[in-house]
């Protein structure tokens, strides 16, 4: 299980917290002496897309760390202030430059053991012009089997791919769940 204690400090007062269970709670919480104010932890949303144009989809070359020089669905944290629609929308225009069509949410993915949970919305790409964003080297499409299984940065792009061409040959696409280890 992700064990979170990233506070070493209140957030209201400055004063260092200690981790303890408060009253009328049953999980350890960054709590501060001085002031009495409990920090909570909470996963991280990963919000993004998988672009689809006929039987290829979009992938990013990644600029930035971690996994520099990988492969991933246009994807990134969500932002106070947008749903998770929102953000996948935000996330494929930053790193790919893609025009799309927002379709059903795909897949959430739990991934505990960095206290995440990831979205992946269906995209219809409007067009094949893109101009990736400063995070990405290079954004394009791939078919099947051209995709390059053994350079995808991420678990979870891996299991959203392999659920969409599954259901690609079945002839129907359904919402998928899943833990990742």
């Amino acid at each position: 299980m992700f064990k979170a204690r990233s506070f070493k400090h209140c957030k209201a007062c400055g004063s260092a917290v200690t981790y303890s269970i408060p009253p009328d709670d049953n999980r350890e919480r960054a709590t501060c002496g001085a002031c009495g104010a409990i920090h909570y932890e909470n996963p991280l949303n990963v919000v993004g897309t998988l672009p689809v144009w006929q039987d290829q989809v979009l992938l990013c070359r990644r600029n930035i760390e971690p996994r520099h020089g990988f492969w991933t669905l246009p994807a990134g944290f969500m932002e106070l202030g947008e749903t998770t629609a929102a953000g996948a929308l935000r996330e494929t225009d930053e790193e790919a430059g893609a025009r799309i069509e927002m379709q059903a949410l795909f897949t959430l993915l739990n991934v505990v053991r960095v206290g995440q949970v990831h979205f992946f919305y269906r995209a219809r790409l409007l067009d094949t012009d893109f101009a990736p964003g400063p995070e990405t080297i290079e954004a394009r499409l791939f078919r099947e089997e051209d995709v390059p299984w053994d350079e995808l940065a991420f678990p979870t792009v891996r299991e959203t791919l392999r659920r969409f061409f599954d259901d690609r040959r079945r002839g129907q696409f359904g919402f998928h769940m899943a833990d990742i280890d």
